[in-house]
């Protein structure tokens, strides 16, 4: 199978929370899921699905319940039919379309809901046994203005902007997701393990599927991966246990599941991996397979999650149930406000791929600018355009650095570092086991340090590599040095590790929110930015927060002098000089992973899609 395309908003370069499966008693969980307050949905109410955009929520469930959010209010729209509407798909607020029951097709230009298909009726006023009427749940769409509905009995509908039609897929399978993959191609998933792939040419073909699982929902993670979910019923448990698929190039494999996990109904993106919900108001977080239960606080069954614009998500479910995991669900919903001047600042630049783009670095020596990523991906910027060095075979790469001769360290998955001499990658270091390696840093004369989940920190003193005692088993995501015998690593709930040449030792800057990355200019101006737009500066006596204006999550930061950077979700990009931080307009929505800096190419930022964003410093 091709690569896959991939979702708007792919998964992130750094882990947003630790491996709970491992040391899982050791800190209380960090995240707290509460109730929507002001819901007008009764205790009865079932919802569904919702759709998130504009500022705006709209959530359906069962007897034709709508309800909008808005300035603050919910509000129960009119819907034209009293049936159960399973799931909604719109581009904007007022170009909506929802499916249900007996094959109801709805569409919301703003104003009002109408009925565009479905719930035919016979002359005794019955609902008609009928082509028409087969039950709808799922929708998604293109920018083009192409629809895809799936439903009972292999039902894949087409609209092509002005008809309704019915797809071929050569099964009958009750059909409960849909999702595009980019250029016409579509996945679709449903009962007894059917998983359904449209090509370019609109054929559909089954995908075989080790479990006969009955998959209740499909998430893109990138153009390489889509997971699949949901359930089986086993008689000895008396009830439905949860399955967890991930499809790789054409191969869907299981994922493993902590202890006893029940029916999975929905997946959305979230952060840097997705979340899953289902049965008896179960959460888990999804990261590189590994799969932690998160507490929701709730026994009911949550049916649907959607991400919403700043990152959060909305769970929705039996009993009128909205979660959130915001401390602001109102300010959840909405970007902060950019700071432009004018046109953006940014500009986009070619770089020849679409695969994910996980880290940025400027040697200091050539400043020439690197950038890495999946599937052995390094990239060098030569003379305004961007050039592939050879491949570094399938790995997942997260960081490079200096080797103080003119060469390049990369390291990322699977705890290998390799090595490059300007003409050929060789291994230069295996760790032999599945631990990823996400930032690097050396002092340019042959001493490097690596640091990456569990704990994990790794010294090369320019004879052999040796695994350091960190004392902590959290991830370590980034990581930043004056020199050999002064560094900072930093992780987990705001964990900042200090080496100080003989021993690592914690570092307390203030806060609890994860931290993805650290700079400084000197042992008395460094920076450290994580979760929801965490920010602190040290200025060598203490740590301060410092206030960004903004709800995203902050992946990276770089400087030059006085002049900071800093990028992460949502395609935020953040500028710091003489004392303030400003939000600039990048003009990208996706996730920005890294970013380097240096006086002859300017400032660098990657992410998502084999993006790569362009800046010229200030002067």
């Amino acid at each position: 199978m091709s690569a896959l395309a991939s979702p708007s908003e792919a998964p992130g370069r750094r882990r947003f929370f630790r491996d709970l499966l491992v040391g899982a008693g050791e800190r209380a969980q960090q995240q707290i899921w509460r109730p929507v307050e002001s819901v007008v949905a009764g205790a009865g109410d079932v919802l569904w699905a919702g759709w998130c955009g504009d500022g705006s929520v709209v959530v359906v469930g069962d007897e034709g319940a709508i309800f909008s959010y808005d300035d603050g209010q919910w509000i129960r729209q009119a819907s034209p039919v009293p049936l159960p509407l399973h799931a909604l798909w719109g581009r904007t607020w007022d170009d909506l379309y929802a499916v249900g029951w007996m094959g109801t097709v709805l569409h919301f230009d703003g104003g009002e809901w109408r009925l565009l298909r479905g719930c035919k009726v016979d002359e005794s006023g019955k609902y008609a046994a009928e082509e028409e009427n087969t039950p709808l749940f799922d929708v998604t769409g293109n920018v083009a203005g192409h629809l895809w509905a799936v439903g009972d009995r292999g039902t894949i509908l087409h609209y092509d902007g002005e008809d309704w039609r019915r797809e071929q897929c050569g099964s009958e399978a009750h059909l409960r997701a849909i999702t595009p993959l980019g250029e016409g191609r579509l996945l679709a998933a449903g009962g007894d393990g059917t998983v359904l792939l449209r090509d370019e040419e609109g054929a559909w073909r089954k995908l075989d599927c080790p479990v006969r699982s009955n998959l209740q929902a499909i998430l893109a993670l990138d153009h390489e991966r889509v997971l699949l979910a949901g359930g089986r019923y086993f008689p000895d448990a008396n009830g439905f246990r949860g399955d967890l698929l991930l499809l790789r190039q054409g191969v869907i494999e299981p994922v493993a599941l902590p202890g006893d996990v029940s029916r999975f109904r929905g997946l959305a993106a979230y952060r840097d991996g997705a979340l899953a919900v289902g049965d008896r108001g179960q959460i888990h977080l999804i990261r590189d397979r590994r799969v932690t239960r998160l507490e929701s606080g709730t026994h009911h069954d949550l049916l649907g999650i959607l991400p919403l614009a700043t990152g959060e998500a909305l769970a929705v479910g039996d009993f009128g149930t909205l979660l959130t995991a915001a401390p602001d669900f109102h300010e959840a919903l909405a970007s902060p406000a950019t700071i432009t001047g004018g046109s953006p600042v940014w500009e986009f630049a070619e770089s020849g791929t679409d695969r994910q783009l996980w880290g940025a670095w400027a040697d200091p020596e050539s400043g020439d600018v690197y950038a890495c990523g999946e599937e052995g991906l390094v990239l060098v910027r030569e003379e305004g355009h961007w050039k592939h060095l050879p491949k570094l075979g399938d790995l997942g790469l997260r960081s490079l650095c200096s080797d103080g001769a003119g060469g390049l360290y990369a390291a990322g998955q699977l705890g290998e570092i390799h090595h490059f001499d300007g003409r050929t990658w060789r291994k230069h270091f295996d760790l032999h086991v599945d631990v990823t390696i996400l930032a690097l840093w050396s002092d340019a004369s042959g001493q490097v340090f690596a640091v990456g989940d569990e704990g994990l920190i790794l010294h090369w003193d320019g004879r052999e590599w040796e695994r350091m005692t960190s004392g902590t088993k959290s991830a370590l995501y980034g990581l930043w040095g004056q020199d050999a015998d002064h560094l900072l690593a930093v992780g987990d709930f705001g964990m900042i590790l200090r080496w100080n040449g003989k021993r690592w030792d914690e570092f307390h800057a203030g806060t609890e929110n994860f931290l993805f990355d650290v700079w400084g200019s000197g042992l008395d101006d460094i920076f450290v930015v994580g979760l929801s737009g965490s920010i602190g500066h040290f200025d060598g006596r203490r740590w301060s927060l410092t206030p960004a204006r903004a709800r995203a999550d902050l992946l990276a930061v770089t400087g030059l002098g006085d002049r900071v950077y800093a990028v992460g979700s949502a395609g935020s990009t953040l500028r710091h000089r003489e004392g303030q931080w400003q939000r600039e307009d990048s003009g990208f929505d996706g996730g920005l992973r890294g970013v380097a800096i240096s006086r002859e190419a300017g400032v660098v930022a990657v992410g998502d899609g084999g993006t790569i964003l362009h800046r010229l410093p200030d002067d």
